[in-house]
């Protein structure tokens, strides 16, 4: 995995608030309130936002980039416990009093996002009643989220885990064709690469997927959600 935190860089384009959905849910007031605060950015894939323990100086808000939320232990081995797309940000603990970053955040597709400073963001959290309730209501998701995701990890075999994050991740880029190298789904999944090779084999030979190089195809949506575990289902209607 390409650790850079170089590879991000901002744009001098007005922010593109419409096209995340978490702050377009906001009152239009609010909403501009925030938006004055924010910059657009551009993220490559591989970019680290943020690893654990360390201090969050800015919150991301995507607009068409897709972020990696994984869990470390002892500095290598890795499990995704959440993705954020446009439908969400990063970084929401620090305007709940937790400056301290959790998990490593990893751009998983380029694109842009909205960037703002942590301090200010947790300040206006402070101030506007509408974004605490929204905070509120999409950090019980996230946590929903994870724990979903931990009880799939230990329970559920690799092949219909590796299906519910082709899944989810077609929902979030809203897709049928991405990238996703055998390296990055090992990570994310918490596996041997070998292991990832062998799931996406099997997933192709009932013609479900097609997979090359990392380029990915879902060719048979309600055949993939079969091979799924209920996980996906859960996480989706979260």
């Amino acid at each position: 995995m390409n650790l850079n935190f170089d590879t991000a860089h901002s744009s001098h384009a007005p922010p593109l608030t419409c096209g995340n959905r978490l702050l377009a849910s906001l009152p239009e007031e609010d909403l501009a309130q925030i938006e004055a605060h924010c910059e657009t950015i551009e993220a490559e894939v591989g970019t680290v936002l943020f690893e654990p323990g360390q201090t969050l100086h800015h919150v991301y808000f995507p607009i068409d980039a897709l972020v990696s939320l994984l869990a470390v232990a002892e500095g290598r081995m890795t499990l995704e416990v959440g993705s954020v797309g446009r439908e969400g940000m990063i970084g929401a603990s620090a305007a709940l009093g937790n400056d301290e970053a959790q998990v490593r955040a990893v751009v998983q597709r380029a694109g842009r996002t909205l960037r703002m400073p942590a301090a200010e963001f947790a300040a206006w959290a402070g101030r506007l009643e509408s974004l605490q309730h929204l905070l509120h209501r999409y950090t019980d998701t996230l946590l929903a989220q994870a724990i979903q995701i931990a009880v799939c990890s230990r329970f559920h075999v690799l092949e219909a885990r590796l299906a519910r994050s082709l899944l989810v991740t077609r929902d979030r880029l809203q897709s049928e064709k991405f990238h996703l190298t055998h390296e990055f789904l090992a990570h994310a999944l918490g596996v041997r690469r070998v292991g990832v090779t062998k799931a996406a084999s099997a997933l192709q030979n009932q013609k479900l997927i097609s997979y090359s190089r990392g380029n990915i195809e879902i060719l048979d949506s309600s055949g993939l959600e079969a091979v799924s575990c209920r996980c996906y289902e859960l996480v989706k209607e979260r």
